[in-house]
C-alpha cells in the first residue's frame, strides 16, 4: 500500500516545520520507502507497517503540540511494489507520448 499523509501540529503557532520535522524523522528511520513535499509525506509498505509508522509520526508531534490534525490517503493494491516511483513513471510516459 501507500499511504500519503500530513500531519499537522495545532495551537503552536504559524511555524510548525520543527515540529513536521520530527514526523519525517520517523518516517525516514522507519526504513520503508517514502517521499515528501509540500503537503504530504508518502509511505510503502504493508498496512501494519505503514499505520504503526503514522502513529508514531503523530506521536512525535502530539508530544510537542497540544493538538494535532492527520490527514491520510491510502492506496490498497495487492501485488503492487515500488508504487511510489510506478505510478509516476507511468503518469510521465504518458506526458512524454510513450504510452
Amino acid at each position: 500500500m501507500i499511504v500519503a499523509f500530513s500531519v499537522t501540529p495545532l495551537g503552536v503557532g504559524e511555524d510548525v516545520g520543527e515540529h513536521v520535522a520530527e514526523a519525517v524523522r520517523i518516517v525516514r528511520e522507519s526504513g520503508l520507502p517514502n517521499r515528501t513535499d509540500a503537503m504530504f509525506t508518502s509511505l510503502e509498505g504493508e498496512w501494519d507497517e505503514c499505520m504503526a509508522v503514522v502513529r508514531r509520526a503523530v506521536a512525535a508531534v502530539e508530544e510537542r503540540a497540544p493538538r494535532v490534525s492527520l490527514v491520510l490517503k491510502a492506496d490498497i493494491r495487492q501485488g503492487v511494489t515500488d508504487g511510489l516511483t510506478s505510478k509516476v513513471e507511468s503518469v510521465e510516459q504518458q506526458l512524454n507520448g510513450q504510452g
